[in-house]
């Protein structure tokens, strides 16, 4: 079958129109339109806005003569409890140092039930 037949072909298109619809054999540039353009080529910017910020965190930074991700030079955190002067590398104190600047310890002794004299600034040793 070197020569194309054009009989053939509308048979086959006949047939599969038939069978899955008429959308099946449309040409799909028929579809597409100005807008639905523009909305694709700001789906690619943000896509491409997603893929920056991604790369940005594997990137990798030589510090001190190794390579560190610099995903984990720009986490920032100070581990060491303001009350207490102690530093932890326990997974427990994360919460209470994000929240009230103290470890664990330090939490349940001096910042339990009294959260809101806490958060106003208040500090153990103080006379306030």
């Amino acid at each position: 079958m070197s020569k194309k037949d054009l009989n053939y072909i509308a048979k086959v298109e006949k047939a599969i129109a038939e069978k899955y619809g008429p959308e099946t054999i449309q040409n799909p540039k028929s579809l597409w339109t100005k807008e639905k353009e523009e909305q694709y080529i700001e789906q690619l910017r943000e896509l491409q806005k997603k893929s920056d910020l991604l790369q940005e965190k594997v990137e990798k930074i030589e510090f001190n003569g190794f390579l560190i991700s610099k995903k984990l030079l720009n986490k920032g955190g100070n581990r060491t409890c303001t009350t207490c002067n102690t530093y932890s590398f326990d997974s427990k104190d994360d919460v209470y140092m994000n929240k009230f600047n103290c470890c664990f310890k330090c939490y349940i002794q001096h910042v339990e039930d009294r959260e809101e004299r806490w958060l106003s600034g208040w500090r153990p040793g103080e006379n306030i």
